[in-house]
């Protein structure tokens, strides 16, 4: 591109009679390379010119575009650009909010610890055996795991976008938890399960939009991200019928409602606000404000109601919303099929039953249903008609 500002003047000498490049009008030395104009820098300073020239020249004589310099490449700069690259995902539908946000945080972490102005060139193992030790002190090991993770990714997508010449090297303290030490602390932790009491002292204390998600949560096996993106298409009240692929993956889901979970979605579908944005006209539930649930922020307000919830109720332990679906799993596998089981989950079996069945039949979801409610709701028979 020709510099905007001209230089007024005569035009000066060559610092040398082979210097390969020629004073333009513009005001900068050029060079003329398979019949474009190519420019290096101002009249007053042939050396960086000539540098610059001499670190482009092999990829403009091959046609290539040049390689930026990645010497002054941030900390600040790699978090950008990963992040940036993920955003055009998330927009696309490609990857879910609550992702996005996990990738934030350990971007956040990186750029926190290391500073954003620090030279990625002069990062060493020493940086990230301090960054895990930060991240060790306040976190547990599957965040930690997750995170550590996330941070390697972003140097990964730095080195294969041309951002760095070279894969960094972490060091061995940078390493992720070791399976034993996961063992370990999700025995210390206690299971990731809620009783059946328990879960009913949730219900009667939520508020509308909150009991109709913890009911799809224990009925239908829904997540945080599940209830929050969930449309008014996936739901048939009158057959009481949920149809909703899983937005993690695709995997198709299907899944009998129980009568309270229909009742409940009814009640909070009538007092739902109208949409802030009208992309979320869909949507099942929305915010008292008018916005989507599904929020990019740690957990989501589905996980901050639900902590609310549980410490309202006194219900303690290192629990949340999603343990629902680990409850829904553990109690519907001692109905004992299996493959229904895996479709309500929106499982992906990857076996050869599994690639040769075709479909489950609506009677053998409907008692995989039956069979977690009668657990939850023993008084009532179970049966869902």
């Amino acid at each position: 591109m020709i510099p905007s500002h001209p230089t007024p003047g005569p035009k000066p000498d060559k610092p040398t009679p082979d210097f390969p490049l020629f004073a333009h009008a513009a005001g900068v030395w050029a060079k003329k390379i398979r019949g474009k104009l190519h420019y290096f820098g101002p009249w007053a300073d042939p050396d960086a010119a000539l540098a610059k020239y001499l670190e482009q020249k092999e990829a403009l004589h091959s046609g290539k575009r040049p390689r930026a310099s990645t010497e002054g490449v941030t900390v600040k700069d790699i978090a950008n650009a990963f992040l940036n690259l993920k955003k055009t995902r998330l927009d696309a539908g490609e990857l879910s909010s609550h992702t996005f946000a996990n990738y934030k945080i350990a971007a956040d972490e990186l750029v926190a610890q290391c500073g954003k102005s620090r030279l990625v060139s002069d990062l060493d193992p020493e940086d990230f055996t301090r960054l895990r030790d930060r991240m060790a002190a306040k976190w547990g090991l599957y965040r930690l795991t997750v995170t550590i993770q996330h941070i390697r990714s972003i140097f990964k997508h730095a080195f294969e976008a041309g951002l760095m010449p070279a894969p960094i090297r972490f060091g061995p303290g940078f390493n992720r938890p070791t399976k034993k030490a996961i063992r370990l602390h999700k025995a210390q932790q206690g299971p990731q399960l809620f009783a059946a009491d328990e879960i009913r002292r949730m219900i009667d204390a939520a508020s509308v939009p909150l009991k109709a998600m913890l009911l799809l949560g224990i009925n239908a096996a829904l997540g945080n991200a599940d209830c929050a993106r969930l449309p008014l298409s996936a739901l048939d009240l009158d057959r009481g019928w949920l149809d909703f692929p899983r937005p993690k993956t695709g995997v198709p889901r299907r899944c009998p409602l129980w009568p309270e979970t229909v009742a409940a979605l009814r009640e909070a579908i009538a007092r739902r606000p109208a949409p802030k944005d009208p992309s979320d006209a869909g949507l099942v539930f929305l915010t008292k404000y008018g916005q989507s649930w599904d929020k990019e922020s740690e957990g989501g307000p589905v996980s901050k109601e639900t902590r609310k919830l549980l410490k309202k109720l006194s219900i303690n332990g290192h629990r949340n919303f999603y343990c629902l679906r680990h409850v829904h799993r553990t109690v519907s596998d001692e109905a004992r099929d299996q493959p229904a089981a895996d479709h309500i989950m929106g499982h992906e079996v990857a076996s050869m039953s599994s690639v040769y069945r075709e479909g489950i039949s609506d009677a053998r979801l409907r008692a995989v249903a039956d069979h977690v409610r009668t657990w939850l709701f023993p008084a009532l028979g179970g049966k869902v008609e």
